[in-house]
């Protein structure tokens, strides 16, 4: 199937969402495309849940809650979102258009790209385990995607870092205990989440397991009964768990955008800042894949990116219309 539009927006996430507003706003049209089942990005796949606090006016919005906002300031222009599939291949026309092409035999002609891909393709950093795939996706998770599944459980929390303590934090009102599971005492977070969890340990309302690292699973038909952990000296301890959260980290992989041609340092893409352009005209990446000198990987950041790309963009969509600036509150939305 071939279809047509001013710009495709590869990635769903805060800055693909703020894109297609963006294009809107300048009479453009989008495709988005995403290899999620849902849009959102990691808001939604990572921590749905989890409160973020720099966003512009508002003072704390839950990650879930920013999508949604996000998608309804984008649903006036009419986005057409491709899920559940990967960009395969992106082959440049003699008109200097693109037609890019998704796993899912789609095939959608466009005059300009912006890369919104986050770090490309994603997935947690596993623990070595044995049997840990009899368990995943039942008791083993490595998101929370809504507190309430995890309402009067025992759950064991490995990691030492951001997620790990903040899910400590913000489940103990929904949990019936929780154990956090680190190879130090000293933990790689905010230092008021640190304090609040210090707080919470003398409380005994978190136990925290330090400094022991996962050692095994046991239970039954993929439902956990106990995780086994070992500190360096190999003591061995049992914690009774109905549930394993691991918070490891993400592994990066850029998949099919690494054969693009694009300029690439250290997974990234490289863009004039000027513009969002890539080393390929009409190109454009914003968010975390994109990089330029001093890049703060804020999502604020990337918002001002996707502003930057669309008013680039549209000499290429509009090359005989002269450019008029205009702010949001003379223009409208419509």
């Amino acid at each position: 199937m071939t279809v047509a539009t001013d710009i495709v927006v590869i990635g769903a996430g805060p800055s693909g969402l703020f894109t297609v507003f963006q294009a809107g706003m300048l009479k453009m049209r989008c495709h988005v495309i995403d290899s999620l089942q849902i849009i959102g990005g990691q808001c939604t796949a990572l921590y749905p849940e989890k409160p973020i606090y720099d966003i512009p006016a508002h003072p704390k919005v839950l990650a879930s809650e920013l999508i949604e906002l996000l998608e309804a300031q984008a649903n006036p222009f009419h986005p057409v979102y491709h899920l559940n599939q990967q960009v395969q291949k992106i082959s440049q026309n003699n008109d200097a258009t693109f037609t890019v092409s998704t796993s899912a035999n789609k095939h959608i002609n466009c005059k300009a790209i912006v890369i919104a891909a986050g770090c490309g393709a994603f997935g947690p950093n596993r623990p070595p385990l044995e049997n840990l795939h009899l368990y995943e996706q039942k008791s083993v998770f490595y998101a929370v995607r809504n507190k309430a599944d995890f309402a009067n459980k025992n759950i064991v929390i490995a990691g030492g870092g951001d997620s790990a303590v903040d899910w400590a934090i913000n489940l103990v009102d929904t949990a019936k205990k929780i154990m956090l599971v680190h190879r130090r005492d000293k933990f790689r977070c905010a230092p008021d989440s640190a304090d609040k969890l210090q707080q919470l340990a003398k409380q005994q309302k978190i136990e925290l397991v330090v400094p022991y690292q996962l050692h095994g699973l046991t239970g039954c038909d993929g439902n956990l009964e106990q995780v086994s952990v070992i500190d360096f000296n190999n003591n061995i301890r049992h914690l009774d768990a109905d549930c394993l959260l691991a918070f490891f980290g993400l592994a990066m992989d850029l998949g099919p955008i690494a054969h693009w041609g694009l300029n690439l340092n250290k997974n990234h893409i490289v863009v004039n800042q000027a513009t969002m352009q890539t080393s390929q005209a009409g190109i454009y990446a914003v968010g975390d894949i994109a990089t330029y000198s001093h890049k703060l990987k804020l999502i604020l950041t990337s918002f001002a990116e996707s502003a930057t790309a669309c008013h680039d963009i549209f000499k290429i969509v509009f090359p005989d219309q002269v450019f008029h600036f205009e702010y949001s509150t003379s223009k409208g939305v419509a």
